[in-house]
Parts: C-alpha cells; sequence; structure tokens
C-alpha cells in the first residue's frame, strides 16, 4: 500500500512539474489507448463472430459465380474492412496531436523562463529550472505518447488488411 502511495505521489510530482499542458497530453494519450484497446478486443472477439457470421451467409448462397453473387461478396468484403478500420483516422489525429501538445508545452515553459529572466533581470540558471523543466517534459510526454501511439496504429493497420485479406479468401466462389 505504501508503494501505491509512493507512486500516486511521484507521479503527481512529475505532473505538477510538466505543468498544465503535461495534463492535456495525459488526458490524450488515456483516450488514445482507450482506442487502441477498444480496436484490439473488437478484432480477437468481435470481429471473429462477425466474421463467421459472414462466412456462413456467404457458404449458405447457393449460387457463387454471377456478377450478382460477385458484387454481394465484394460489399461484404467492404463493410468487414470498414468495420476493421473504425476508429483508426481518430486514432491517427491523436496521435499527431501528441507531438503537437508536446510542443506547446515547449512553448508555454519557455515564455515561464523568460518571465523569470524579465523579473529577476539575470539569466540565473536556479530560477530559471523550473520553466526549463515545464518546457522539455512535456515535450518528451509527447513525443513518448506519439511513438507509441504510431506503433499500436501500425500494428492495428496491419491486422486490419490482413483480416479483410483473409475474409476474402474464406469468401470461395466456387459453385
Amino acid at each position: 500500500m505504501y508503494a501505491l502511495f509512493e507512486m500516486s505521489e511521484a507521479i503527481q510530482g512529475f505532473m505538477e512539474t510538466g505543468g498544465q499542458v503535461l495534463t492535456w497530453i495525459a488526458a490524450l494519450i488515456f483516450v488514445m489507448w482507450i482506442l487502441i484497446f477498444e480496436r484490439i478486443a473488437f478484432v480477437r472477439i468481435s470481429y471473429k463472430k462477425y466474421e463467421r457470421e459472414m462466412i456462413a451467409q456467404w457458404e449458405a448462397r447457393t449460387e457463387r459465380k454471377s456478377w450478382n453473387a460477385h458484387q454481394i461478396r465484394e460489399a461484404i468484403i467492404s463493410r468487414a474492412s470498414n468495420k476493421l478500420n473504425e476508429n483508426l483516422p481518430l486514432l491517427n489525429a491523436l496521435v499527431a496531436l501528441c507531438p503537437l501538445l508536446g510542443l506547446m508545452g515547449t512553448v508555454t515553459g519557455m515564455i515561464e523562463v523568460f518571465d523569470v529572466m524579465a523579473i529577476s533581470g539575470s539569466g540565473n540558471a536556479r530560477s530559471m529550472a523550473s520553466g526549463v523543466s515545464k518546457a522539455t517534459i512535456p515535450t518528451m510526454a509527447g513525443m513518448v505518447g506519439a511513438l507509441s501511439g504510431v506503433f499500436a496504429s501500425t500494428w492495428l493497420k496491419r491486422v486490419a488488411k490482413r483480416e479483410s485479406e483473409l475474409l476474402e479468401d474464406h469468401l470461395t466462389m466456387d459453385h
């Protein structure tokens, strides 16, 4: 229990050191990872059921060679692809926002540094230290969030493409 308390104090101290922008970055990363976990759960659980239903629907057809059957097959594949790629554009937008918010943290931190310099009238390193940390910590957090989101987003795109191709392979036109 004590370790949990220490950890929460360390996180709180980190958030205070990074300034207000770091709170926005943390919220953005939290939402981004909720979307990532939702997509993973969809692919692993819900999509498998949907895929089985679509394959069964296709297999129940007696005729699969006509132009009409080909269009139905294409529609099934297209709907499945849309379901697989559903929140990926939003996820990509959140990934792109992470470094931009980090840059905003850099700017606000540097403004604080310049304010301290203007008030004190000198370039005292001790008085500028808090502003410099408010400038660098959000930048780092934004980059870390963006990197983790890029890896997850790329993986999810690859999974969506693979699952779409597998469904296309399962919907044979042999009758």
